[in-house]
């Protein structure tokens, strides 16, 4: 049986179209994708992604358990800071992609994404070696996000904090029960959209109080609820990787684009030698973004073919770009024959016949 957020009743009563992600039934539309998607881009759109997972790491040993854990440095954060890492296993392959939060000297919260809370529970328990006290609180904690250029105007509406001088990569806490009567709350700014925005982490039993208030006082700017499908197409157009479709255990971070996340020098991470390994005879693929020059929608699985026709990769994440009005995509290609060149022609191998595109830069939109 699927799993269902805080919010579930909130997303029926607005009609919202429904499906699995992660185990839980969530929204992918409440009206047009398209529309959820320029919402984000031209005024706000409001997510709720309460399916993320939230891990506390408490105590004296806190540091040294997220150090050990985490292939980025924990020693560059302090209160109120935030960074994104990846988590790997010996050989170096990814198991997840997370943000870490510093709330104290002897806390941070560790989000991971849904469909891996249980696994990376897991692996963070039998990697505890430091001692630190780990608490699995995602079915406590609710997630909203609420992105696009009026969204720090929206939330100032409805709290006295003062979320309008948050940095990136940055939060703030607020008392308990000064919000929405939420025992914990943390606002902050990391995205996953390509746009401004935040993030708010509350109490489950609070949410639903939250996510109406937000819609209130976005209406007078165009606030719109978005679903999932919509976050996809901002995420890719932004050029940002998914788990299970650009990440898995199968890829590492250098090949992945990822590599200003490892950082060897500072701490003895699970994954170090490996990836220390990998770095010095390099990669032998990269993952690429691409546009479509042709008409044509790239799908996660299509085959990348170079101009031969001779199958190269395969594409990682596609869909067609509302904003570029362009079939783009992600996927992985050979460090060779120049295919990670900016303006490298490649094919992407649709149902019917081969159709051509571009290597690009990403972001694909800023």
């Amino acid at each position: 049986m699927l799993k269902q957020t805080p919010l579930h009743d909130r997303h029926e009563a607005l009609g919202a179209k429904m499906t699995d992600f992660g185990g839980f039934d969530m929204p992918v539309q409440y009206d047009s994708i398209i529309e959820e998607h320029h919402a984000v881009r031209e005024r706000a759109g409001l997510f709720d992604i309460s399916h993320m997972g939230e891990v506390f790491a408490r105590g004296p040993q806190a540091f040294d358990f997220v150090q050990h854990l985490v292939t980025n440095d924990a020693g560059t954060l302090y209160d109120g800071r935030a960074m994104y890492t990846a988590m790997c296993n010996e050989e170096g392959g990814i198991l997840d992609d997370l943000v870490v939060y510093r709330r104290s000297e002897d806390e941070y919260l560790l989000v991971v994404n849904a469909a891996n809370v249980e696994k990376d529970f897991a692996w963070m328990q039998s990697c505890n070696e430091a001692g630190a006290e780990l608490e699995n609180a995602s079915d406590d904690v609710a997630l909203l996000a609420l992105q696009g250029p009026h969204a720090f105007e929206i939330v100032a509406q409805i709290t006295d904090a003062p979320v309008g001088d948050l940095q990136f990569y940055h939060f703030l806490e607020m008392p308990a029960g000064a919000f929405f009567d939420s025992e914990r709350t943390l606002i902050s700014y990391t995205g996953y959209t390509g746009e401004k925005g935040v993030e708010i982490y509350c109490d489950a039993d609070s949410a639903p109080d939250v996510w109406d208030a937000l819609l209130e006082s976005g209406a007078a700017h165009g606030l719109q609820p978005a679903g999932l499908g919509a976050r996809d197409t901002l995420r890719l157009e932004a050029g940002l990787c998914l788990y299970g479709q650009d990440l898995t255990e199968d890829t590492n971070p250098y090949e992945a684009g990822l590599g200003w996340v490892v950082k060897p020098e500072d701490g003895d991470f699970i994954g170090r030698d490996a990836l220390a390994d990998i770095k010095e005879r390099g990669p032998e693929r990269s993952l690429v973004g691409f546009v479509m020059t042709e008409r044509g929608i790239p799908r996660h699985g299509y085959a990348l073919l170079d101009a031969n026709g001779d199958e190269i990769g395969a594409v990682t994440s596609g869909s067609q770009s509302p904003v570029l009005e362009r079939g783009i995509g992600l996927g992985y290609v050979p460090n060779k024959d120049r295919f990670t060149d900016e303006g490298s022609l490649i094919q992407v191998q649709g149902r019917r016949r081969a159709r051509q595109a571009e290597v690009r830069k990403t972001p694909f939109h800023k």
